[in-house]
């Protein structure tokens, strides 16, 4: 009898085990398949959003009057705001369409006050939304907009938490944005830009970068001086795959104009939103944005 149960408590033991195995099996099978479902869907999305970041002081509304103009010159795109809280959490309005495949994404911060621990605070709540706006929609590559201190956050969120492997960003626009905070002369530099100069070589080396300067008198644009947002030379000129400076003047130039600004609607209507189908070229300086709301001046450079 004793020599009888060792092999029924063998047998049962290799049952279990397998029981056991097969699973571990299954849960793990289903997990495999669900991680290749979702990187053949992100590889295959045809969605490229435009995501739009505000400066200090400044909410998920920002851009209103901008989209406004934006979707009567173009067709309609459908709008989602974001507002990230202190706590990281977010607050979500709107929703993107279905067969939209440029939708507009607002990005705003609770906590939205000026100087650089800020700005660095939320460039990683802008990480945050970033991860959930991947996970949720499923696009590869989107194109970006940085009003003010906006241009600040993308230049840090790029140069510390993208990933180029997981995402391309084909377009970055900033707009009115203070490289070197209130600084005029490029040899003061700021702890700010010091930092930005130090880090650039983890920029995405195949990014397209307009910087552009609003004027009132050739020296600023009421808050921000064009010395200052030109520096943003010394961070992306030579290092990413092509950077342009543009300089508007005249009416709604001032620094809060700057965003529904008709001649910066302008560029970004050629620039971002008809980049892709109308082949524009960022070294060709009359790439077709001409007549008399053309912007003053303009330099650019490639890699």
């Amino acid at each position: 009898m004793t020599k009888l149960k060792r092999p029924l408590k063998l047998i049962g033991a290799l049952a279990l085990t397998a029981i056991l195995l097969f699973g571990m099996i299954i849960p793990s099978a289903g997990w495999m398949k669900k991680t290749v479902t979702s990187a053949r869907i992100v590889h295959n999305s045809q969605m490229s959003p435009v995501i739009f970041v505000p400066g200090s002081s400044a909410t998920q509304n920002r851009f209103d009057e901008l989209i406004s103009l934006l979707n009567t010159n173009n067709r309609d795109h459908s709008l989602l705001k974001i507002t990230v809280k202190k706590s990281g959490k977010l607050s979500i309005t709107g929703k993107i369409n279905r067969r939209d495949r440029q939708p507009f994404i607002v990005v705003g911060f609770e906590d939205n006050k000026d100087g650089y621990d800020n700005i660095k605070l939320q460039a990683s709540w802008f990480d945050k939304a970033m991860n959930y706006l991947v996970d949720q929609y499923h696009f590869n590559n989107f194109s970006g907009i940085g009003h003010s201190n906006g241009g600040l956050i993308y230049t840090y969120y790029l140069e510390h938490y993208f990933n180029a492997n997981d995402l391309t960003i084909k377009t970055l626009m900033t707009i009115g944005t203070p490289y070197n905070f209130s600084e005029k002369q490029a040899k003061n530099r700021t702890q700010m830009l010091s930092d930005f100069i130090a880090a650039k070589s983890k920029l995405p080396k195949d990014l397209t970068m307009y910087s552009v300067a609003g004027t009132e008198d050739y020296n600023d644009d009421g808050i921000v001086p064009v010395q200052s947002v030109q520096a943003g030379k010394y961070i992306y000129q030579n290092t990413v795959k092509h950077y342009t400076e543009i300089t508007v003047t005249g009416s709604e130039s001032q620094h809060s104009s700057l965003p529904q600004n008709r001649q910066i609607v302008q560029l970004i209507s050629q620039y971002i939103l008809n980049g892709d189908q109308n082949g524009a070229n960022p070294n060709n300086p009359n790439g077709g944005a001409g007549g008399p709301n053309t912007p003053a001046s303009r330099n650019s450079s490639s890699k």
